[in-house]
């Protein structure tokens, strides 16, 4: 398997020009091999959504700076035309929204809402149309696939408002499909209903995922990799299994550590405090100099305070950007 997209040094900023701009994505890099998911992990501020975006080219209108290259099958869109990326997004590529209640429009059936993407990429005739939708949404719903096409999205819960999306995104075949938070708004049971649908679209349609999470227990058993963002730096990278077992950056440790424990699991009858990251990652948060989480860092050294870490290898497939790991 090569691979369908490749981030090479991505910089993207948003504000004034000058020192008062904001560094949302600052030289991140990586690889997603064809059929794989890499999970993308951070807190709010990461550079999360802006990576998904920007992988599309749907910069914010005060971006002044979008550096660096995207090679999606060997194109970089971020010097695709317009035109080009018209036909790139949900055809090959399909972004799937943390909030179905802002993405589908309220007024409309949602059995359109689909026919209108499979229309957008050529698609013609009614009757085909009417057979793709029900195909579709049949790779998403078990049951009720007429009344579902039929409904408004106000008449859906919000598990089948996230799976009409997931229809959307899956309607054309695309090759990529970046889920931004999917399942954020959902409670615990309805979550794990849509990992599972995302898990037997992936294995059924063969489709590379980028899955966008601030909750490291989601990507256990569902990413391939792991990416760890940081005031839009790559604090970490490497297998998803070794990452969430052996996790090397304090950041990454700190984000496990915060994990409730699972429902089904054994309990005490004790409540207790989770531990929590002090401080927080805004942009006035952030230090002038050095490593961007040494203000919240339990491990911090002096190095840290004036120098930035690098990416260096801990094992053939896992990096991470840390002082303590520079020397081995």
């Amino acid at each position: 398997m090569g691979s369908i997209l490749e981030v090479r040094d991505l910089r993207v900023a948003y504000g004034p020009r000058g020192r008062g701009a904001f560094r949302a994505l600052d030289g991140v890099s990586f690889c997603l091999e064809s059929e794989e998911v890499l999970g993308v992990l951070g807190e709010s501020g990461s550079g999360k959504s802006t990576l998904a975006t920007s992988i599309l080219g749907l910069f914010r209108a005060n971006t002044i700076v979008a550096t660096g290259a995207v090679l999606f099958e060997g194109s970089d869109l971020l010097q695709a035309k317009p035109d080009e990326l018209q036909r790139i997004r949900g055809k090959r590529i399909s972004l799937i929204f943390q909030e179905p209640s802002m993405a589908l429009h309220p007024t409309m059936r949602v059995g359109r809402q689909v026919q209108q993407v499979l229309a957008a990429h050529g698609m013609k005739g009614r009757s085909a149309l009417n057979q793709k939708t029900r195909e579709v949404l049949e790779t998403v719903f078990m049951e009720e696939t007429e009344r579902i096409a039929r409904s408004y999205p106000h008449q859906l819960s919000g598990g089948q408002r996230q799976r009409v999306l997931i229809a959307q995104a899956i309607a054309c075949g695309p090759s990529l499909v970046i889920a931004d938070e999917p399942t954020a708004s959902l409670d615990p049971t309805t979550q794990m209903e849509i990992l599972g649908v995302f898990r037997a679209l992936r294995k059924r349609l063969g489709l590379g995922m980028i899955f966008i999470t601030h909750n490291p227990a989601l990507l256990a058993g569902m990413a391939d990799r792991l990416l760890v963002l940081y005031a839009g730096r790559v604090a970490e990278l490497g297998p998803a299994e070794e990452v969430l077992a052996s996790p090397k950056h304090p950041y990454t440790r700190s984000l496990l550590e915060s994990i409730p424990p699972l429902l089904d699991g054994p309990r005490d009858g004790n409540k207790k405090k989770l531990p929590s990251i002090p401080g927080d990652s805004r942009p006035s948060s952030l230090p002038g100099a050095g490593c961007p989480f040494e203000p919240r860092c339990p491990e911090r050294m002096d190095i840290c305070k004036t120098r930035d870490p690098q990416l260096v290898n801990v094992s053939q497939s896992h990096t991470v950007s840390c002082f303590r790991y520079e020397n081995q």
